[in-house]
């Protein structure tokens, strides 16, 4: 075997400190360098003990979490796992995610217990996952700050929508679902479906966080939602939804049954739905799935656009689609809106 992946943990609690090393060093691969109790000893310490991997809480003194992150990524670029009690809120899930995170993991609430035991085989995981990212492709999404009494005419004119854009992703993949929505026009023919890593309590205001810094609707996927145009959906891999129509024969969403793989599930009932005119974007992620879904829609005429490799955070999901021979088109992560947009004939 290699070297060890170094971990720093940064966190204000004692206890949690131990909790985490505890488990951490549970794994042969794994060696825990030091620990910070705020950002500020986080940051000499990066440059000091130069750590794989961070893990990082984010409700500190002296230097929170997400404060540290942004110096983080400007100073020592490193993975950050954060790994806190605020994970409950998506609007601060929402925050780090923008900032460069590359995973979001809930911190056992109380005392250590058997709580914090049940996540030991997650957090060793994600970490060494973490450990393997592509850090120059980790980017701060800038947003537009978009103020919804000057943007009612985009956010809310009705169109046509003739198009559906079913978008997945697995780890890493969100921060690059922000970036896209942000250069996305919402006067488009369009519906966005996304199904992405997140837990399903924190979507309502994760996407209410989204909703105020882009042009587009953004609401938590449910099943039963009509999809409308100009709404993007935002769906968690844990209770993933797929398109059909309902007995009124509206298009909606609905919760997927059997053991298909979420994003196949949700590029398939797409293209059922709206044939030629479903555009399937498969972002940075791990594993195979959307490869069938591809197949998919492109026997259906529809329309597959994947990250470029070179571009994502994690290259396997796309690697495996592109591969395959599914993907009409290869793009960098900051150009996926104009290919969409080219996609439908819309002029820049």
């Amino acid at each position: 075997m290699g070297d060890k992946i170094k971990v720093l943990i940064v966190d204000d609690a004692t206890f949690m400190v131990k909790a985490i090393r505890e488990i951490l060093e549970s794994d042969a691969e794994l060696e825990v360098v030091g620990s910070a109790k705020n950002g500020l000893e986080a940051l000499k310490l990066i440059k000091e003990l130069r750590p794989d991997v961070i893990t990082l809480d984010v409700d500190m003194p002296v230097m929170d979490g997400l404060k540290t992150v942004r110096h983080i990524m400007i100073e020592s670029p490193v993975p950050v796992v954060m790994l806190s009690s605020l994970s409950e809120h998506g609007d601060i899930t929402f925050e780090a995610i923008r900032l460069g995170v590359v995973d979001f993991l809930p911190k056992p609430s109380g005392a250590i217990s058997q709580d914090i035991h049940d996540v030991r085989q997650q957090v060793i995981d994600r970490v060494k996952i973490a450990a393997s990212v592509t850090m120059k492709n980790i980017h701060r999404v800038k947003l537009n700050n978009v103020g919804a009494q000057n943007e009612l005419t985009e956010r809310y004119g009705y169109q046509e929508m003739d198009y559906i854009v079913a978008i997945g992703t697995t780890l890493g993949g969100p921060n690059t679902v922000i970036n896209l929505m942000t250069m996305l026009p919402s006067a488009l023919p369009i519906t966005i479906v996304v199904i992405q890593e997140i837990a399903p309590k924190i979507l309502p205001s994760f996407a209410k966080q989204f909703a105020e810094q882009t042009a587009w609707r953004v609401e938590a996927g449910e099943a039963g939602k009509e999809l409308e145009q100009g709404v993007c959906y935002i769906c968690s891999n844990e209770t993933p939804l797929q398109v059909e129509r309902d007995d009124k024969n509206k298009i909606t969403l609905l919760m997927q049954s059997g053991d298909e793989q979420p994003l196949n599930a949700l590029f398939t009932s797409a293209s059922r739905i709206f044939g030629s005119n479903t555009i399937g974007v498969l972002l940075t992620g791990i594993g195979d799935d959307g490869t069938e879904g591809f197949s998919t829609i492109r026997s259906n005429a529809g329309v597959t656009i994947a990250q470029s490799t070179d571009t994502c955070v994690y290259p396997n999901l796309t690697q495996c689609a592109i591969e395959d021979g599914n993907v009409d088109y290869v793009v960098d992560a900051d150009e996926l809106a104009k290919k969409i947009k080219s996609v439908i004939n819309v002029n820049e």
